[in-house]
């Protein structure tokens, strides 16, 4: 089993950056690939980036060029660097394991 905690989420002004951090409580070389989703109010939970273990990353086309998604292995620990925050950024973000999900981070974009 793994428990995943998210944490960095705020109130921001467009054009603003963020960084989510993703906790994992076990190794990182155990896990497996992880990824970023997110919920925005009335709409589906969208995939926003993914990160292997050997660090291989793919993006949602919404983000590419203003969201880095990283992981730390020894520190059993995934980012989210969001630059240039949009409004339409506004969502929840959840980190995901495999079956696993964090509780969610809630991010604003006030324009």
């Amino acid at each position: 089993q793994v428990q995943l905690v998210e944490s960095g989420g705020g109130l921001v002004q467009a054009g603003g950056s963020l960084r989510l951090s993703c906790a994992a409580s076990r190794s990182g070389f155990s896990i497996g690939a992880m990824g970023w989703y997110r919920q925005a109010p009335g709409k589906q939970r969208e995939l926003v980036a993914v990160i292997t273990t050997a660090g291989s990353t793919n993006y949602a086309d919404s983000v590419k060029g203003r969201f880095t998604i990283s992981r730390d292995n020894a520190k059993n620990t995934m980012y989210l660097q969001m630059n240039s925050l949009k409004p339409e950024d506004t969502a929840v973000y959840y980190c995901r394991c495999g079956i696993y999900w964090g509780q969610g981070t809630e991010v604003i974009v006030s324009s």
